[in-house]
Parts: C-alpha cells; structure tokens; sequence
C-alpha cells in the first residue's frame, strides 16, 4: 500500500470515557496513530454522546499483524457498546506517518 489509510468512525452515545480508552488502546499498537474527534453538533442531546468520534491512522510501513490487532480493539468494543459508523477516506502521502519504532 503506497498511501495511509485514515478512518473515523464512531459509535452513537458511546461515553466520553469509553472513547478514550479505544483511543489509549489503539495508541498502543505500532504503526498507529488515533486521536478523539470533537462534537460538532450545536444542539445538545442527553443521549449523544460527548464526541463526534474517533480516527485511525496508519503508518506507509505498518503490518497486517497492527490492523488485525486494530480490528480485534474495535470488535471488542463494538460487542459492548453497539456497531461502529465508518468512513474512510486516503490521506496524501505529504502527510503519511513515519513507521513507529
């Protein structure tokens, strides 16, 4: 793969808290960068939760062994809480990741 790959997704209502742990999961595995993405509605809602979601990133030289690890991360959680939305888009290679060492 010449280029990184970046999703988003969420999980509707999924807590604050629960986010960050994804976040804090998926921080640990090599070649991966994950970061919360901010609310953008202006109405509040009880039931919505706090944060728009969350993205992935992939380094250019990351394995098949970290996005198999990504995907255990994500279905655990998703057997929890509820499925995830995804929406994937690529990300020039002016702004790919170094492989983590």
């Amino acid at each position: 793969m010449s280029e990184p790959l970046r999703y988003q997704i969420s999980c509707p209502g999924l807590p604050l808290a629960v986010y960050r742990e994804v976040v804090a999961h998926l921080r640990q595995v090599k070649g991966v960068l994950s970061d919360l993405i901010p609310q953008t509605s202006q109405q509040f809602d009880y039931k919505d939760s706090q944060i728009g979601g969350l993205w992935i990133q992939y380094a250019i030289a990351s394995n098949s062994e970290s996005r198999e690890r990504v995907k255990q991360i994500l279905a655990y959680y998703q057997n929890r809480y509820g499925v995830w939305e995804e929406n994937t888009e690529v990300i020039p290679s002016s702004e790919g990741l170094e492989a983590k060492s």
